[in-house]
Order: structure tokens, then sequence, then C-alpha cells
């Protein structure tokens, strides 16, 4: 059976890896679904033979029950490594392959040195790791795709090395999955009650900062927010629109006060104009009753 795609569209997957510091050897994160079909990521901390200085990742075709034998699936897909400081300087790898029962995975050994990547200031690991893949499927044979929705297994822990006594054990790995991480979830939420709970008047200085902070989160995850950046654009331009408001209001205000001292002063005029007419008067009797 031989499935072709009519548009080139790219799908997203991307994992997010805690306490990457703390990995020695291989991890992997099982089973997502993009463009209709299972996948898998291999990440090598120390190199696919554990011995080399550069990171490697490798993308993986899952076998499945859905397969016939003879199956191929052609593949254009980009692996990822983001940093988390400067997103130009993200790397980008692209790949062609044509994944089959004798070659079913592909990826680089020698994506980055390690130093490098170890490095805080690089900005790609803050003992957080976010690796990512883009899959175009370009034809598939004797396969049938699954549904994207479905989770094949848990995929929210591996097997790592574990630096207590113990020996080894399970670490917790967020995974991010598009639409239903509830990290991703959470970083959205927290953008959309603050939109909803603040007012233009309450877009200060440190209101925006705080705003930033959590966009800045959200676009980690580097999902498409088309639909809701020009919203916090919007939100995060109120301070210079709210200082501007507040100074309009105290003008308003300060004209306000200015018309009471007018009204003040003009009735503080009519009370000596008149106690001058008073005196004038008393003046020209006085000086009548003098002459006779």
């Amino acid at each position: 059976m031989e499935n072709k795609k009519s548009t080139k569209t790219f799908e997203k997957f991307t994992w997010k890896i805690e306490n990457f510091s703390r990995l020695t050897e291989q991890v992997y994160h099982e089973h997502f679904v993009l463009a209709g079909y299972p996948w898998t990521l291999d990440l090598y901390p120390k190199g696919a033979d554990n011995e080399n200085n550069y990171l490697t990742i490798c993308l993986k075709a899952t076998q499945t029950a859905n397969m016939s034998e003879g199956w191929r699936r052609d593949a254009k897909f980009k692996l990822l490594l983001f940093n988390q400081v400067h997103t130009y300087k993200t790397i980008t790898r692209e790949f062609n392959h044509k994944f089959n029962a004798q070659d079913n995975n592909q990826g680089l050994n020698y994506f980055m040195r390690l130093p490098e990547l170890r490095d805080p200031k690089c900005g790609f690991v803050k003992d957080v790791c976010i690796i990512g893949v883009e899959i175009f499927v370009s034809k598939s044979m004797l396969e049938k795709q699954v549904n994207q929705t479905v989770n094949l297994i848990d995929q929210t822990k591996v097997q790592v090395p574990s630096p207590t006594p113990e020996g080894r054990g399970l670490i917790n790995l967020e995974t991010i999955l598009p639409f239903s991480s509830e990290s991703v979830f959470a970083a959205v939420g927290r953008v959309l009650y603050f939109l909803k709970t603040r007012k233009v008047k309450d877009m200060n200085a440190q209101a925006c900062k705080d705003l930033q902070v959590l966009w800045d989160e959200l676009q980690n995850f580097q999902f498409d927010l088309t639909w809701l950046e020009p919203h916090v654009q919007s939100a995060l331009g109120m301070k210079s629109y709210a200082e501007r408001a507040m100074q309009v209001q105290k003008l308003k205000d300060s004209l306000v006060v200015l018309k009471l001292e007018t009204k003040k002063l003009e009735e503080k005029l009519v009370a000596a104009e008149f106690n001058l007419y008073v005196e004038s008067d008393l003046l020209k009797a006085k000086g009548m009753k003098e002459g006779h």
C-alpha cells in the first residue's frame, strides 16, 4: 500500500530534557506521532560511542503492527537544537531518508561539540536541553497511518543513570507533545490569564516585564503562536499607552484644580469689588456731610 502527501507540510515535535548535566549515556524518547507515523528520538550526550566529544541525535522510524514486510517511509526531516538565549542561533540540520526495516534510523553523530554545548554562555543548555524535529513524509509503502492523538506508551520517563548511591534509576524528563502537553497548556494558560486579568492601567513597567517572561517561556516550545502574538504585543505596548493616558489624566486633574482655584479667585474678586464699592460709597457720604 502506498500513501502520498500532496502538500509539503512539516509537523513539529519538541523534547525538553531536564537535568541534562546529569546524563552520562544514551536517553531516548519513544513513540511520538508526526505526519501520521510513529517515531523515536535518540540522544547520546557523549556521542554514539560514548567516547567522542560531540552530541549525537538520531531519528528512528518505529516499527508497528501497521507495517507489512517490505515497508518503506520516505521522509524529509529537520533536527533542531534550540538556543534558549538567542533563537536565531538555534542549530538546524536537514535530512532526506528512506526509512525501512534494514535502515530505520538517521541522524548526525557530530551534531555539536560538547564543550560549546555545555557552556552556559552559548545558551544551548541551562541544565535543560531542548531538541526538536520537523518531519514531512513524502511517501510511504506497505504501512498504515496511526491516530496522531494516540500515545503509544508512557512518554514522560526514560531510563538514565542516576547520581544517587543506589545507582540507576528513573529521572523524570518533561516531554512536550504538540497541543497535548500539560507543560504547554500551563504556559499558554499563564499568558491568557495574565491578558484576561490585567487592565490598561495595570500595565506598568513591572507588569510588562512579567508578561515578557511568560511570553518568552511559551515561545521556547517553538509552536505556532501567530494567533496569540498580536494580543501579547498589544499588551506590551500598553505601557507607553498607559503612561500617555496617565499624563493626560494628570493634565485633566490639574485643569480641574486650576478651574477650582479660578472659581475661588473669581469669588474673592467679586467680594473685594463689593467691599471697595461699599467703602467708596461711605467715603462719598462722609465727604458730603463735612461739606455742609
